[in-house]
């Protein structure tokens, strides 16, 4: 069973793990009943073949691989290198399914009707796809059930398929719990100081999340180009956002967990349940390779709306962006169906940096605004009684009052000890 679910292979009777063939001395039985057993008990024919070694016969069982599931005694295996597993909950669904050439998300889901759906994910999508230029402007002037079919949403029998729920849906959670996003921010692995649930249509999970993020997680550096205010935050949206996307995208919607994302103050790590194609490894994602999407239907409405790529470049494209801003490349880790991506920061020392200039020019407009004070209420002022009252040294009083001085906010009247000092207002 396990051999015919997999890629085949050949069992031998009368020989030794190391190879010693001992032989069997009803070989003619076992040519006999094998097949027959096997034919009664799975439903699949195999070769069984006599074969001799210094006069020893054995008995060698040829398996081909099974375009169909096979199940003994109502359990199905499988069988990868030397381990044979039995298959169950979610991994015999992903074996059904690939073996009878269905995708999970294409399968049909019952009581729900295209008038189940509001207009708002319609929306995104046209104006995703429309801008995106992946398709145009006649391809999009059709009605809502019309567009789900020019995306193949619906069945050939006519049924919604999970993929269109989940895109267009507005509360695809009430059908599959945890097709959502949470977003939380943490001051320790262990302490969340505040945190959101993003629901709705995958569409308008797209765009909803990467906004919070932006106007409530993260904190933008604040400068000025002429008189353009600029907003540098930690990390480069490009990256941020194909992150997200392929976790929405890609994500197995069969375990019912949503995507968590934790934001820290110098990193932000994406957790996704996915399933990856058979044997992959982190190595993998970084090696040119083609595109194998799990939700291949989820994928194609993605990319049709512009959202994602179809190439297998995702990983590619966030490594270029947080090089490019400077950042370190993504970390990936991987521990069976679950890929996590941990964005760093190079930016934290910068954003250190821009707090103490911040510190320092709001300590220095402190103590120059309490010298003009001092020289309003007495103009004869000196600088080492300025020092003395605002309890600083004598040189950086003499520097703040030149400062002063130069930029025109004061000027001095008279020589010696016979001056005055004015403000200019």
């Amino acid at each position: 069973c396990g051999f015919s679910n997999a890629q085949g292979g050949k069992i031998y009777i009368g020989i030794k793990d190391d190879g010693t063939v001992v032989g069997v001395n009803n070989s003619k039985k076992l040519l006999e009943d094998i097949p027959n057993k096997v034919m009664n008990s799975m439903g699949i024919i195999v070769d069984v073949n006599l074969l001799k070694k210094d006069s020893k016969e054995y008995i060698e069982i040829v398996i081909n691989a099974n375009p169909y599931p096979v199940s003994y005694k109502g359990e199905y295996h499988y069988r990868s290198g030397s381990t044979k597993q039995q298959l169950i909950g979610n991994t015999l669904t992903q074996f059904l399914l690939k073996k009878t050439g269905m995708t999970w998300d294409l399968v049909p889901i019952d009581n729900v009707k295209i008038e189940d759906f509001r207009n708002d994910a319609f929306d995104i999508f046209r104006e995703n796809a429309l801008e995106s230029k992946r398709m145009n402007e006649q391809d999009l002037k059709v009605t809502n059930e019309q567009l789900l079919n020019k995306l193949n949403l619906y069945t050939n029998n006519n049924e919604l398929t999970r993929a269109a729920v989940l895109l267009f849906h507005h509360n695809p959670d009430k059908y599959f719990l945890g097709a959502y996003v949470k977003i939380g921010y943490f001051t320790s692995e262990s302490e969340i100081e505040y945190q959101d649930e993003i629901h709705g249509s995958l569409l308008l999970q797209a765009s909803n999340v990467i906004d919070l993020l932006y106007t409530k997680y993260l904190k933008g550096i604040i400068s000025y180009k002429n008189i353009n205010r600029v907003e540098t935050y930690p990390y480069p949206r490009e990256a941020l956002r194909e992150a997200i996307l392929n976790a929405i995208a890609h994500k197995n919607y069969a375990k019912m967990t949503p995507i968590q994302i934790k934001v820290f103050d110098d990193k932000i790590v994406i957790s996704n349940d996915c399933v990856f194609p058979e044997n992959w490894t982190v190595e993998d994602l970084f090696m040119p390779h083609n595109s194998e999407p799990y939700n291949p239907s989820i994928a194609n409405t993605f990319f049709r709306a512009g959202l994602i790529e179809s190439w297998g470049r995702g990983i590619q494209k966030m490594t270029d962006a947080c090089e490019e801003a400077g950042n370190e490349k993504p970390e990936y880790i991987i521990h069976k169906e679950d890929i996590t991506i941990i964005f760093k920061t190079a930016q934290k020392t910068a954003q250190k940096t821009a707090q103490k200039t911040a510190q320092k020019t709001a300590q220095k407009t402190n103590i120059e605004d309490e010298i003009l004070k001092l020289i309003r209420n007495d103009s004869t002022v000196s600088q080492r009684k300025v020092a003395e009252i605002l309890g600083i040294s004598y040189g950086k009083a003499r520097y703040h009052m030149e400062q002063l001085e130069i930029n025109g906010h004061i000027a001095k009247e008279g020589r010696g000890k016979k001056y005055k000092w004015y403000v200019i207002e």
